[in-house]
């Protein structure tokens, strides 16, 4: 016979948090969080599941997360909390195992999503930027181990740091379209490329729906920021116009880049695994302008992603840990840092195995899977909470068609049948398996735990 535990009660005296982010600090995360790996890494790889018409899949794409930006949105004005998605599916559902895997598969979205920027950084920019060739395997994980120490020394998020690398993104975004639209105003490329498809053996359906659920990464990032609510002047009205303006700039650049890009050059150059399709349109655009620049400017963009989303894992690991939902061996902080160095020490390892063993557009691909997933329950947790709890407060309301038509599309691409590799349901399901097998453990010697959504992804603090 199980015990049932209490635990993560917060304390009404516990200070709250600065509200130090304005509308203007807020459209930079959420657009710095939003361009970086997917465009910096895996342009070409969406091309060559597509073709010349590279910009339809980002256009799907774009759509499918605005859709599902509305719904958190709503959810965000009416729980101005710092916990997210896994909060929001337990209000509307109140199941602790199935927010415990909304945690874990947000947890996992993260280790996948630095798997996929330290490959970039050691395969396409590093090697590009010093012009040396080590096995595949070896700057990237270096520089996960990198990425450990930082996480270990312990790092405040800083949005002023943000706001720096968002512009460096931007800037390197920008030398592209320049570099792009001369080669194309110096007579370069076939505009014609833009509607054809080079399919293969698939349909043309198939290629789309293939490319798109790959490029859906690139959208990923904008659910990052509500877990910035309670740092946010007057959230409410600050997330819907900020959030959106973002996302809508976002989606520009990537409709800009990938219509630059196949005009430019063939999809069997653009989208060639051995090359990197932003450093193409650079190279064959302005043959003059050095590609050691750019690849520098190229290192920087993934470096934060990487560095945000393994500091979001740990901690995450911590948050479980600390609640009694996991082994709380996980959750030992270290005496001197005030950092869990047993969860810094399972995410990088898991991460460290990914990119080792892991295509890149595997990685990307295994990201937006799991993502899906949790936004088709956003989607759905919106309809439902709509229906059981009455606000006690003014807030933003999506459109009542949004989080409907969000969650069949979000759902749509989860499943096989848009053409998604067997190969990104394996790794997904490994990772989920790890957390529920950590789960049954914890639950095997500890017993039943009512623990505090909004604990999941605290930080460590002084005992």
């Amino acid at each position: 016979m199980s015990t049932e535990v209490s635990v993560g009660a917060a304390s009404a005296d516990e200070p709250q948090l600065k509200r130090a982010i304005g509308p203007k600090l807020l459209f930079f995360f959420v657009i710095g969080d939003i361009i970086g790996t997917g465009l910096y890494a895996l342009l070409g790889n969406v091309s060559s599941r597509v073709g010349g018409a590279l910009w339809l899949p980002f256009l799907i794409a774009f759509a499918v997360a605005m859709l599902t930006a509305f719904s958190y949105l709503e959810l965000v004005g009416k729980y101005p909390q710092a916990a997210g998605a896994a909060l929001y599916t337990s209000k509307a559902f109140n199941i602790r195992f199935l927010t415990f895997l909304v945690a874990f598969t947000v947890m996992c979205s993260g280790l996948t999503s630095s798997a996929s920027a330290a490959y970039a950084f050691g395969n396409k920019y590093f090697t590009e930027a010093f012009q040396i060739h080590p096995p595949t395997w070896l700057i990237p994980v270096c520089f996960l181990g990198l990425i450990a120490l930082i996480n270990f020394r312990g790092v405040a998020e800083s949005m002023k740091v943000n706001f720096v690398l968002t512009l460096v993104k931007l800037t390197g975004v920008l030398i592209v379209v320049l570099c792009g639209v001369y080669g194309l105003s110096q007579g370069q490329g076939d505009a014609g490329r833009l509607l054809e498809f080079n399919t293969g053996e698939q349909s043309a359906f198939i290629a789309i729906t293939s490319a798109t659920s790959l490029a859906f990464f690139a959208m990923v990032g904008f659910e990052d920021s509500v877990n910035m609510a309670e740092e946010t002047k007057d959230p409410v009205k600050t997330f819907p116009k900020s959030m959106l303006l973002a996302m809508a700039g976002a989606g520009v650049i990537y409709l800009i880049v990938s219509v630059i890009g196949s005009w430019l050059l063939s999809p069997e150059v653009l989208g060639n695994p051995k090359s990197n399709a932003l450093l193409e349109i650079v190279r064959v655009g302005a043959p003059g302008f050095p590609s050691q620049v750019f690849a520098v400017f190229g290192m920087l963009s993934v470096v934060n992603a990487a560095l945000l989303n393994m500091l979001m894992a740990s901690r995450l690991i911590y948050g479980m840990s600390n609640e009694r939902i996991i082994p709380k061996q996980l959750g030992i902080v270290h005496p001197f840092r005030r950092t869990p160095w047993m969860a810094i020490m399972l995410t990088t390892g898991i991460a460290m195995v990914l990119v080792t063993v892991v295509p890149l557009d595997t990685l990307g691909g295994t990201t937006a899977l799991l993502l899906l997933m949790v936004f088709t329950l956003v989607n759905i947790a919106v309809l439902v909470l709509r229906r059981k709890e009455q606000s006690t407060h003014e807030h933003f309301v999506a459109p009542s068609w949004t989080p409907i038509v969000g969650a069949i599309g979000a759902f749509f691409l989860v499943g096989p049948w848009a053409g998604r590799p067997a190969a990104e349901y394996k790794i997904a399901g490994l990772l989920l398996a790890l957390g529920v097998a950590l789960w049954f453990i914890n639950r095997l010697f500890v017993g039943k735990v009512d623990f505090d959504p909004e604990a999941l992804s605290q930080e460590p603090h002084e005992q």
